[in-house]
């Protein structure tokens, strides 16, 4: 096998996150489920950003967050997802660029606005998330580069871009790929109701061995197997692929692999500010140790690591290197 260009390449959703601090009455009146994603229309979008108080703009999606905390741990990242050329597209594609990572997909000339999603922050940290997709949601198995694909370690693809069909059979073509060119594919399972749309979609990805590795939370775990029973629902996921990282919040997170089980701490922080980007900060710790051979341990504690830097201030990527966190705590070279 070739030797890897990238040490992992994400497909996801090109986002521009609005982020607000918000009350509870707040969204009670905005008819919003507290801590969930919601898909909505431009309609929606601009009522809301109508409705927040003072907001701050900054490049998001979920895949492309994970790939800005790889780049900050000093790995080799790329980048493939659908902005318009307009100005929340360029600044997209200006960001990215800024943070280390490879992003060369072409941008729409012409069609829906660049995504964006209205991020309300609660006084808790928790976030409540309301995403118009706009171009995101028109990439296409055209916008997959097979050369570039073969030449990354490990493809990580994002769950919440498994909605619209194009982006689907651009997931399949890029798994496709990385597997005859022996490389991994990982899965992020995203959001609780994202899994209630695409539940049997997500298993038969699992159990047709399409992806080698999935990242879930406890909802999107439970939500998976439709049991509220922890135990339970592991046993099942063990049976169903061959490794598994299942985030638990405070209580640190849970490997799932052909090793056994291997609980991980989470890391001590001083308060949880913004809870956004906390599974895709986890997501470029597990993976960026994965990438370079780390055990279970080392890589969950990475992902630790990237989580509780990202949750105790405002935005969905890194405000330092993460690189030089790790280091200082023993986990880089």
């Amino acid at each position: 096998m070739a030797s890897a260009r990238y040490d992992v390449l994400g497909i996801g959703n090109a986002i521009v996150d609005v982020i607000a601090r918000a009350e509870e009455n707040f969204l009670l009146r905005h008819d919003m489920r507290k801590g969930t994603m919601a898909l909505i229309d431009e309609a929606r979008a601009q009522a809301i950003y109508e409705a927040m108080g003072p907001a701050v703009e900054t490049s998001g999606g979920s895949a492309a967050n994970t790939t800005v905390g790889l780049a900050s741990l000093g790995a080799r990242a790329a980048f493939v997802g659908k902005i318009k050329d307009d100005p929340l597209g360029r600044a997209f594609a200006h960001d990215i660029g800024a943070a280390g990572v490879a992003f060369a997909t072409a941008p729409a000339p012409s069609g829906p606005s660049t995504g964006r999603c209205y991020v309300l922050v609660t006084p808790d940290g928790e976030r409540t998330m309301n995403t118009y997709l706009g171009a995101a949601q028109d990439l296409r198995p055209s916008d997959i580069d097979a050369e570039t694909i073969a030449a990354s370690a490990i493809v990580y693809l994002e769950g919440y871009l498994w909605d619209p069909k194009n982006a689907k059979d651009a997931f399949l073509k890029a798994a496709k790929i990385a597997h005859e060119s022996g490389r991994k594919v990982a899965l992020s399972l995203s959001d609780a109701f994202c899994v209630d749309r695409w539940r049997d979609e997500f298993l038969q990805l699992m159990r047709s061995r399409t992806v080698d590795l999935i990242f879930a939370n406890e909802a999107e775990l439970h939500s998976l197997y439709q049991t509220s029973d922890f135990d339970a629902a592991v046993r099942a996921l063990r049976g169903d692929i061959d490794i598994a990282v299942v985030t638990r919040s405070e209580k640190g997170c849970l490997v799932i692999s052909p090793d056994g089980n291997e609980a991980v701490p989470a890391f001590p922080i001083e308060r949880v500010v913004d809870t956004t980007g906390a599974g895709d900060l986890f997501a470029a710790g597990f993976l960026s140790g994965l990438a370079r051979g780390a055990d279970d341990r080392t890589c969950g504690r990475l992902g630790a690591l990237a989580a509780a830097e990202v949750i105790q201030h405002l935005g969905a990527r890194p405000q330092t290197s993460l690189k030089d966190l790790a280091r200082e705590n023993g986990l880089a070279d």
